[in-house]
């Protein structure tokens, strides 16, 4: 019997062995790894959601540049959707859905930043212009 038992020293070899050669690749926390076909797919979809709206700007394609605007940036959302997904692996089970709870974070304050921004611009210009009547008595 004591020739199957095996020796803490000799488990401990084995271990640090195993862990020399893992590299870490062998726990992910739910962490999902892309294969080549997810990262080709990634690839693709980011050259199409590219190419689109540059086409769109090129050839004109969109007469108003308002709705082109809202078009290309329709096209940027989905693409950071898309490097969200395929490249980052960013879903609910990486990490025990703290990448999302991060995500969810950084999208609260981007649109605080970005509105209060936007909001603080547009009260500037309309409470620092001079009006048109005002215009005509500058010197």
């Amino acid at each position: 019997m004591a020739d199957t038992q095996t020796r803490p020293e000799e488990l401990a070899g084995k271990h640090m062995h195993a862990s020399a050669h893992s590299h870490g690749h062998d726990e992910h926390d739910g962490a999902a790894h892309g294969s080549m076909r997810e990262y080709v797919i990634g690839f693709l979809l980011s050259v199409v959601l590219t190419a689109v709206p540059f086409w769109l700007v090129m050839s004109g394609a969109i007469a108003d540049k308002q709705a082109t605007a809202l078009v290309i940036m329709a096209f940027a959302i989905v693409q950071i959707v898309v490097h969200m997904i395929y490249f980052l692996h960013m879903n609910t089970k990486s990490e025990g859905g703290w990448t999302m709870m991060a995500l969810i974070f950084t999208v609260i304050i981007v649109v605080i930043a970005l509105s209060g921004s936007l909001w603080v611009m547009y009260h500037l210009n309309y409470n620092m212009m001079p009006s048109m009547s005002e215009m005509g008595q500058l010197p």
